[in-house]
C-alpha cells in the first residue's frame, strides 16, 4: 500500500527556464539507467525475496519506493525547466504559432525554439509534458529491468544499477550551470552511494554468497586464463591465487594449441575425478539449502501476504 505525500523528498528548484537541459534530464526519468527503471527493478525483485528473505523484502521495498521518490523530483525539475514553453506549445489558435516558434523571430520564442529541436516529441507527442521516454524520446522499456529470481545475482545488478545511475548525473552536472539544480543533482547521486553500500551490506550477509546463483564451478575449466590476444597484460586477473578461492590462475599461452590437444576440453592431461565429486557434493548441498530455505519459510495452510494487526 503506497500512500503520497506531495511534498518532495529534495526541495527541487531551477533558476530559470531550459528546455534543451530538460531533455537531457529525460534520461534520469525514462532512460535505462534512470529513476523508474531502479524503481521498477527494486519493486520486482522484492517479490522473490519475501519469502527467503523477508528482511531484504523490506530493504527492497523502501529503496524501491525512495525510487520513485526521485522520479517525481526528475519529473518536477524537468517541468519547472520549462517554465514558460508548455503555455505556448498549447496555444492552438494560430495554426502558424509553432511556425513562428521554430523561425525564432525573438527571444522568447527562442526557448520554445529550443525546446522543439532538443527533442520534437515534446511538442507533437507530449505537448510538453513528462512521459518515460528518453532524451531521444525513446519509450521506457522493461527490458531495462534485472530481475533473475535469485538475491546474490539481483543485489549484484544492482550494484552495477547505482554506479551507472551515479555516473549519469554526474555527466548531467556538466551541462548546466544552475546553482539550484546543481543541488538537486548532487543529492539523487548521493543518493546512489547510498544505495549502493546498502545492497552491498545486504549481499555481504547472505553467506555463503560466492558463486551467484547455486552450483559451484566447475573445477575442470576454473582456472584457465586465456591468452586471446597479441601482447595480453598480465595481471592479478590472469596470475596467482584466484581472490578467495584459495587456487591459482593457469595461463593458457596457447589456447588454439589446448583445443586442439585436449579436443575441445575433453580429454584433459590432469584427473579432476575428486575434484568434480567433491563439486558435485557441494552442488547437491546446497540445492537442498536453497531450496529448504524457501519450502521452511512458507506458511501452512492458506498462503497470505500480508499479516493484519499481526493475525
Amino acid at each position: 500500500m503506497f500512500h503520497h505525500v506531495k511534498d518532495l523528498q529534495f526541495n527541487a528548484r531551477v533558476s530559470r527556464p531550459d528546455p534543451r537541459f530538460a531533455n537531457l534530464l529525460l534520461e534520469q526519468f525514462g532512460g535505462e539507467n534512470g529513476e523508474l527503471a531502479a524503481a521498477m527493478q527494486y519493486f520486482t525483485q522484492a517479490f522473490g525475496a519475501k519469502v527467503p528473505h523477508p528482511d531484504k523484502y523490506d530493504m527492497l521495498m523502501d529503496i524501491a519506493t525512495e525510487e520513485f521518490s526521485h522520479l517525481e523530483i526528475v519529473g518536477a525539475t524537468i517541468q519547472m525547466l520549462l517554465k514558460g514553453v508548455n503555455g505556448e506549445l498549447k496555444n492552438a489558435a494560430d495554426s502558424s504559432e509553432i511556425m513562428q516558434v521554430m523561425n525564432g523571430k525573438a527571444a522568447k520564442e527562442d526557448i520554445i525554439h529550443q525546446a522543439v529541436f532538443a527533442n520534437p516529441q515534446f511538442g507533437i507527442i507530449t505537448g510538453g509534458g513528462v512521459t518515460p521516454r528518453n532524451s531521444q524520446g525513446i519509450p521506457w522499456c522493461a527490458s531495462y529491468i534485472n530481475s533473475n529470481g535469485d538475491l546474490t545475482v539481483d543485489l549484484r545488478s544492482n550494484l552495477a544499477s547505482e554506479s551507472r545511475a551515479k555516473l549519469v548525473y554526474e555527466h548531467l552536472m556538466k551541462f548546466t550551470d544552475d546553482p539550484y539544480i546543481h543541488e538537486t543533482l548532487s543529492f539523487l547521486m548521493t543518493r546512489e552511494v547510498t544505495h549502493y553500500k546498502m545492497f552491498e551490506a545486504a549481499l555481504d550477509s547472505i553467506q555463503p554468497n560466492f558463486p551467484p546463483a547455486v552450483l559451484a564451478a566447475d573445477p575442470r575449466y576454473l582456472q584457465n586464463a586465456y591468452n586471446m590476444s597479441a601482447g595480453t597484460v598480465r595481471g592479478p586477473w590472469n596470475e596467482g591465487e584466484i581472490k578467495g578461492m584459495g587456487k591459482d590462475f593457469v595461463y593458457v599461452e596457447d589456447p588454439i594449441g589446448q583445443a586442439k590437444e585436449t579436443e575441445g576440453q575433453t580429454k584433459l592431461p590432469d584427473d579432476f575425478t575428486k575434484e568434480v565429486k567433491t563439486k558435485d557434493k557441494m552442488d547437491k548441498q546446497m540445492s537442498a539449502e536453497k531450496s529448504a530455505e524457501v519450502k521452511n519459510a512458507e506458511p501452512d495452510g492458506v498462503a497470505q501476504w500480508s499479516t493484519y494487526n499481526g493475525k
